[in-house]
C-alpha cells in the first residue's frame, strides 16, 4: 500500500482532500462550528424518521456516522481506492476471493480453493459457480481477471506490480501469473472487489455493480450514502437491510448523537467522559499505532530521491534504545487517550506474525545508563550535552491531527525527564516525507497484512535505506524476502517474526530499533441502546468502514 508510492498518494491526497499515506495526516478536527453541527444533526432527523417509519416493528435499518475523510470522492471502485488503500475494509458492495478471519488469518468468499505452485509464482484460485451480480448477470473467472488486471495497469493506491496477469482457465477457475513470489496474496484477495467487466466503465464508482452483500441505492455527495440488502447475494441473508451512513465531522457527529439522529456515531477521546442519554460508549481494540522513527544514520546522508537523510543524535543506537526504554506507555494511553488504547512495541502488535519478542518495559534507569555508556552526561539545566552538543531532537507531528500533537508533546515531556531536549513542530504532508528522513516523525500505521513491516523497514528499490526513514539491514531485508517467497502464508509468519528479531538481529530492542511505537489506539463510538454491533476484528488504521464490516450480522433487541 505505500511501497515506492509517495508521489502518487501524495497527489492523491491532494486531489481527494484524504488523510495521506498510512501516516496520514488526519486529524480529530472539530472545526465545524455549534450552529453547523447542529444544522447537520437537524439534517439526519428526515432520514432518521423516514428509517423509523419504514422499520417500525422490524428494526432492520441503521443510521452509522463517520468522517468527512471516510467518503470515497473518488467513487466506490476497487480500482480507485475503495475497500483498500490507507483505511483497508470489506468493500460490502463487491465480493472478494478471501477474507481475514477475526484472528487475521484467511478464509474464503468467492474462493472454494486456492493452490500455489513450488516455485511460488502461480496461484490458482476455484470460485463459487451460483454468484450473480446485481443487475443479473452471473460472476465468473473472466470478471476476476478483468479486475486483477485492470487494478494492476490502472490502481492508484495498492501496489499490484507483483502481478504479471491473471486469466481466466474456465468459468470457475483463474490463475494469476507472478513476476515474483508473493506469498502474502491472500491479504490482498482479502480487499480486492471483483468488478463486472460488462458493466465497467469511466462513472462505475458513482453507480456501482456488484454481488456483495449490500446495494448502493443513493449517494448525496458530501453527505450520506444509503446501502440496502443485495436480495440475490449468495451468502447468509444480511440482518440489516438499509445502512445509511452519514459523513460529519466529530462535533456534528457529536451533536447528531445528543439529538438521537444517529444509532451508531465515531469520537474521540476527547469526548469519552460525556455521557448521553439512550447511548453507550463502545470502545473497539485497533492495530491503529502511533510512533515516530527515528533517522538510524548520521546526518550527511542522501535517500534515493536526493533527499538529505540521517540524524547525528539518533544515529547511536544506545540513544535509540534508551528512547524505547524511556516512554512510560501507560501514563501516555492515559494521559492522552484517557484510556482508550493499548501499549504498542511493533507495528503489527496482536498480528500472527508478531513477535512477542518487541514488548519492552518501562525502565527509566536503564534508559538513563544508556545515554551515560553512550557519553551524553547530564549538564547544569538537566539536558544532557556530549562535545558541547546538547542531546535532543525536533519531533514533528502533522499539523492538523490534535491527537498526535498531544503525543508528541507527552513525548518531549518524558524524555526531558532522561535529559533530553525535545521540540515539537507542526508540518503539512507536502514537506513531512522528505523531513522525515533528518527528523523523527509522529506517524499512523496498522494494517491487515505483513507487508506494512516489509513497507516500514525493507530496503527501498531505489536507494540505500528504507522508504521512510534512512535505515538498513541486510538480514531483515533476507528474512521479508524470504517471507514473500514462502510455500505458504503459514510458513512466512515465522520469518516476519525473525526479521523483528532472532536472537542477534532485527528491529526491536535488543536490535536497531529504529521506530518507537507508542500506542494502539482504541476506535470509540457511541451507540444507541439496544443495538447489537457484531463482534469486530482488529480494526486497522483509520477510523472508519472497518466498522461496518459486518454490519449484516449486526441487530436490534
Amino acid at each position: 500500500m505505500k511501497k515506492n508510492w509517495k508521489k502518487v498518494l501524495l497527489t492523491i491526497t491532494a486531489v481527494l482532500m484524504a488523510a495521506g499515506l498510512a501516516g496520514c495526516g488526519k486529524g480529530n478536527a472539530t472545526g465545524n462550528t455549534a450552529g453547523q453541527a447542529e444544522q447537520q444533526a437537524e439534517s439526519t432527523k428526515e432520514q432518521k424518521n423516514q428509517s423509523q417509519t419504514e422499520n417500525t416493528g422490524k428494526k432492520d435499518s441503521v443510521i452509522v456516522v463517520m468522517g468527512p475523510s471516510s467518503e470515497p470522492e473518488a467513487g466506490f471502485d476497487p480500482v480507485y481506492g475503495w475497500g483498500a488503500g490507507e483505511h483497508v475494509h470489506e468493500p460490502l458492495i463487491q465480493s472478494t476471493l478471501t477474507v481475514t478471519n477475526k484472528d487475521l488469518t484467511i478464509g474464503y468468499d468467492l474462493a472454494t480453493d486456492m493452490k500455489t505452485s513450488e516455485d511460488g509464482l502461480t496461484w490458482t484460485v476455484t470460485i463459487r459457480p451460483d454468484v450473480k451480480f446485481t443487475d443479473g448477470e452471473g460472476l465468473t473467472a473472466e470478471d476476476v481477471a478483468f479486475t486483477y488486471n485492470m487494478l494492476r495497469d490502472n490502481s492508484t493506491v495498492n501496489d499490484f506490480t507483483m502481478l504479471d496477469k491473471a486469466e481466466a482457465a474456465d468459468d470457475v477457475t483463474v490463475v494469476f501469473h507472478m513476476k515474483r513470489p508473493y506469498s502474502i496474496w491472500p491479504y490482498t484477495m482479502a480487499i480486492t472487489g471483483i468488478l463486472p467487466e460488462h458493466a465497467y466503465g469511466p462513472d462505475y464508482g458513482q453507480h456501482p455493480i456488484g454481488s456483495g452483500r449490500y446495494i448502493m441505492k443513493q449517494w448525496d455527495k458530501g453527505q450520506q450514502v444509503i446501502f440496502e440488502a443485495n436480495p440475490d447475494y449468495y451468502g447468509e441473508v444480511p440482518k440489516m437491510k438499509q445502512v445509511t451512513v452519514l459523513f460529519m465531522e466529530e462535533d456534528a457527529a457529536f451533536a447528531a448523537v445528543q439529538a438521537g439522529q444517529a444509532d451508531l456515531a465515531y469520537t474521540a477521546a476527547s469526548y469519552a467522559d460525556l455521557t448521553v442519554d439512550g447511548y453507550d460508549l463502545l470502545a473497539f481494540k485497533t492495530v491503529d499505532n502511533r510512533g515516530f522513527n527515528l533517522p538510524a544514520v548520521p546526518s550527511g546522508a542522501v535517500n534515493g530521491d536526493g533527499v538529505a537523510a540521517g540524524n547525528d543524535f539518533t544515529s547511536d543506537v544506545k540513544v535509540r534504545r534508551a528512547i524505547n526504554l524511556g516512554i512510560d506507555r501507560k501514563e501516555m494511553i492515559e494521559h492522552v487517550l484517557n484510556g482508550y488504547g493499548s501499549p504498542a512495541y511493533s507495528v503489527c502488535d496482536k498480528m500472527p506474525w508478531y513477535n512477542p519478542d518487541s514488548e519492552t518495559s518501562y525502565d527509566p534507569e536503564a534508559a538513563k545508563a544508556l545515554l551515560e555508556e553512550a557519553g551524553w552526561t547530564e549538564g547544569k539545566d538537566g539536558i544532557r550535552e556530549k562535545d558541547g552538543v546538547q542531546a535532543g531532537f525536533t519531533l514533528l507531528y502533522p499539523a492538523s491531527d490534535s491527537v498526535r500533537q498531544a503525543l508528541a508533546a507527552d513525548t518531549a515531556n518524558q524524555l526531558k525527564e532522561l535529559g533530553i531536549q525535545v521540540s515539537i513542530e507542526g508540518v503539512g504532508w507536502d514537506t513531512a516525507y522528505d523531513r522525515a528522513q533528518s527528523t523523527p516523525l509522529m506517524w499512523g500505521w496498522g494494517a491487515h497484512t505483513p507487508m506494512e513491516f516489509y513497507n516500514i523497514y525493507h530496503t527501498a528499490q531505489n536507494g540505500s535505506f528504507a522508504e521512510y526513514s534512512p535505515y538498513s539491514n541486510k538480514k531483515v531485508d533476507e528474512y521479508t524476502d524470504q517471507a514473500l517467497e514462502s510455500q505458504s502464508l503459514e510458513e512466512s509468519y515465522d520469518l516476519w517474526k525473525k526479521a523483528q528479531w532472532d536472537g542477534e538481529n532485527g528491529v526491536t530492542q535488543d536490535g536497531d530499533i529504529p521506530w518507537i511505537w507508542l500506542v494502539n489506539i482504541d476506535h470509540l463510538y457511541w451507540s444507541r441502546n439496544g443495538l447489537h454491533v457484531a463482534d469486530q476484528k482488529l480494526h486497522p488504521h483509520g477510523h472508519g468502514w472497518s466498522i461496518v464490516n459486518n454490519v449484516d450480522q449486526w441487530t436490534w433487541e
